[in-house]
């Protein structure tokens, strides 16, 4: 295996709404190179989506969109039952929704990253992992889809003559089948900036996932998330980066991929 000379640095974010906020939005934005924009269903409204925009575009952060299950309550953590045809219509939505935004401030989506259940269960079934990646592919064939590794989502995007960004998580630990460990079991999220780095230095060197019990799943990597809802989110993408540079790893937006360039 080549040294991976180049990663992607991502986090969700645009989670406020209305008089509520989340995150710290602004930090993280001086430290990621790529930003998972919510798009009004879990979280989001058009307002928070146009600053998000605005905000990433003035630090060359690239812009990708978020799309959920309608759950504002549940912050997108709810798990749904769509026919094919809602679920299109749902996505293509919300992409929709943010790229007349990015248009609007000169910038463009170049990126879909589906946001907790759908994402959830997209990585594990096929059905509706062909769902998402169809409708990604009928709002734009360029767009990248930045999803899990080791995921049947991950595949169904490849099916779909998408370019495919394969991700692991910096703050979320993993089961021996390579997917994430559910947030309702002790230990699924992992605390301390120096704790994530770790994690995210073991899969870099290993060119794999490491779950858990330490079982390696080999992959590509072409982007880390911090999810940036968090109160540790900006130190530990900071330690994330920091930890990279000092790797000799460069942080750069997703389409700047050379295994993505399009």
């Amino acid at each position: 295996m080549q040294p991976i000379d180049a990663l992607n640095l991502n986090a969700d974010l645009g989670e406020s709404f209305g008089a509520w906020s989340m995150g710290d939005d602004t930090a993280m934005l001086d430290v990621v190179a790529s930003a998972n924009i919510a798009c009004g269903f879990h979280a989001g409204d058009p307002m928070v989506m146009r600053q998000t925009v605005c905000a990433a575009l003035a630090r060359g952060v690239s812009l990708g969109a978020h799309p959920a299950f309608p759950d504002l309550q549940g912050f997108g953590r709810r798990r749904m039952e769509l026919s094919p045809q809602e679920l299109a219509a749902m996505l293509i939505y919300q992409i929709g929704a943010l790229q007349g935004l990015a248009a609007a401030e000169g910038g463009r989506v170049t990126h879909v990253k589906p946001h907790g259940a759908l994402s959830n269960m997209a990585c594990a079934d096929a059905g509706l992992a062909e769902g998402v990646a169809r409708a990604v592919r009928a709002v734009d064939r360029e767009l990248i889809l930045l999803a899990p590794a080791h995921s049947v989502l991950a595949l169904a995007g490849e099916r779909a003559g998408l370019r495919v960004a394969l991700e692991v998580f910096a703050d979320r630990a993993y089961q021996d089948d390579g997917q994430l460990v559910p947030r309702a079991l002790p230990g699924a999220v992992l605390h301390g900036a120096a704790a994530c780095w770790q994690q995210v230095q073991r899969m870099v060197e290993a060119q794999a996932l490491v779950s858990v019990h330490g079982r390696r799943l080999p992959t590509a990597i072409d982007s880390v998330c911090v999810h940036g809802d968090g109160a540790e989110a900006v130190a530990t993408a900071r330690a994330v980066r920091e930890g990279l540079a000092a790797a000799g790893v460069a942080v750069v937006p997703l389409p700047c991929l050379a295994r993505l360039a399009g």
